[in-house]
């Protein structure tokens, strides 16, 4: 498994440079975000946080087509799918691995996008925070429509069209822990908490339903 997460995530930089890529995606939302909203610096700071998850959001599901899609083309996934370990453990460490090199450069790159948007230091730990935690929520639920794409031609659509539904509690509650740390009278654990339940429950599902997905695709 250990040597499983490092190919995967080796591949995962190499490939398109896959990292690299979605961290300059999400600088590039929050470049134009301000450019499109004008220069007023106290909504851009109200409405910062969310902007920045929505990048985050979208830089995520840039890389997800490729979770799968490299094993099934060199046979890898053949190999994967006939050995001894079980294949949920498997897709598991593959989505790590696809979270530190997908994910994980969005969550570090957050506090810059912070900057942009005029946002306190409270705002920017706050955000930074909600993203560490709730970051992998994103890729296991996209491995899910991974690998039900996995064997179609072009799936890099329907793989954002079956994953943003999904997304949307992970995206509300991210939105409203980091508002919470900012306001006050807002409490910050309840929304933080549920925050990390999700991140929990989508561990055990995703890699799960991915993993019956691709038993099903190769059937």
């Amino acid at each position: 498994m250990t040597a499983l997460f490092f190919r995967d995530l080796k591949l995962s930089i190499r490939a398109g440079g896959g990292a690299l890529i979605g961290v300059l995606f999400f600088l590039t939302v929050a470049a134009i975000i301000p450019v499109g909203v004008g220069p007023d610096l106290n909504l851009l700071s109200r409405i910062g946080p969310a902007i920045v998850w929505i990048g985050a959001l979208l830089s995520a599901l840039l890389g997800l087509d490729r979770l799968f899609q490299a094993d099934r083309d060199d046979g890898s996934l053949d190999l994967m799918l006939m050995q001894e370990t079980p294949l949920v453990l498997t897709v598991l460490v593959k989505c790590f691995a696809h979270w530190a090199a997908t994910s994980l450069p969005l969550v570090i790159a957050s506090p810059l996008l912070g900057l942009f948007m005029n946002m306190s230091e409270v705002a920017i730990g706050a955000t930074m925070l909600t993203l560490l935690v709730g970051s992998p929520a994103l890729t296991f639920i996209g491995a899910v429509g991974a690998g039900v794409a996995v064997a179609l031609p072009r799936g890099g659509l329907l793989v954002s069209i079956l994953v943003l539904p999904l997304t949307i509690p992970v995206l509300i509650f991210g939105v409203s822990a980091t508002y919470a740390a900012v306001e006050d009278p807002a409490p910050f654990l309840p929304p933080f908490l549920i925050l990390i339940a999700l991140t929990l429950f989508f561990a055990v599902i995703g890699p799960a339903g991915a993993a019956l997905a691709l038993r099903n695709t190769s059937d």
